[in-house]
Formats: C-alpha cells, structure tokens, sequence
C-alpha cells in the first residue's frame, strides 16, 4: 500500500483514509511517556478543546470485541456501549487483546485502519463539532477529520455513550 503523501508519516488509519478519498489532516505532537492520560495530553499539546479530541477504547460486549470512541476529558459509560451494541454487559478489554485485534499499541489505537473492523460505537457528541481529533494510529501523531468521514470509514453508529 502506498503511504500517504499528505504526510509522509504513513499509518494504516492515514493509506485508509487517503485510499477512501477522505480529507483529513495530522497533527504530530511531542510525546511523553510520562503522561497520565493520552488523550488529554494531545489535547494539551496540540491546543484543542478536550471534547473535541476522542479516544479510541476496546471493550468486551458479551464476550465479542468492539470499539468505544468518547471525547478525552470523559469516560466510556460501559452500560450504554452494551446498550448501543444490543449486547448485556461490557468490559474493557485486555490490552494485550486491543493490540493484537488492532495493529496498534495502547495510546496509539486509531479507530481507523483496524487489522480487524470491530463494531464502533462513537459518542453522540462528535457530530456537535466540524473538525474532531482521534490517533492517528501511534503516540505524538493525531489526525482531524469530518465526523462524519469517521462514521462513514469505521461503519459505525452514534450513541450517548460518554459519562
């Protein structure tokens, strides 16, 4: 697969992004392995409002893998990921598991580019914004796209799943 020449920092989430024809911009940042949170530190660095840049979480749905996507300054209600799956429970999934599944290390998993599509659940509160923030596949590197660009390429449904 080709890279992307956008970049020059090819992930699978930018060659599938750029195969669909789906703009998108990255935004590489200094990463520090110290940091508490990914996610808020993304923000942190690259200047963005917290609820406008989201991570990507693996959970358990009845035994099953799928993705949770919520803003970075809020947490992924288990209860309504599994409402919105149709499933009974979720958990989070083991890391080990989200990076195999994925392709990506933990910190860096993009809901692009899966090795494997999972069913994705993304916050209802990313159509609110023009422009969301979500990895773009490594630590320091993070790519802004339409939310619904994002919807379209993971296959996924919105819900409230963010508490």
């Amino acid at each position: 697969m080709a890279k992307s020449k956008q970049t020059g920092q090819g992930t699978p989430a930018t060659v599938a992004l750029t195969k669909a024809g789906l703009p998108f911009s990255t935004h590489a940042y200094e990463h520090d392995p110290a940091a508490k949170s990914y996610g808020l530190e993304a923000a942190e660095a690259l200047g963005l409002a917290p609820e406008q840049v989201f991570k990507t979480l693996l959970v358990e749905v009845d035994g099953k893998l799928a993705v949770g996507v919520v803003p970075v300054d809020r947490q992924l209600d288990l209860k309504a990921v599994a409402a919105a799956l149709k499933g009974k429970k979720a958990t989070m999934a083991d890391p080990a598991a989200a990076e195999r599944t994925t392709g990506y290390v933990v910190g860096g998993i993009s809901p692009i580019g899966q090795k494997r599509a999972l069913p994705t659940v993304i916050d209802s509160t990313a159509t609110d914004h023009e422009t969301i923030y979500v990895s773009a596949g490594r630590r320091g590197l993070d790519l802004g796209l339409n939310p619904a660009d994002l919807i379209s390429i993971t296959s996924a449904i919105t819900a409230p799943v963010a508490r």
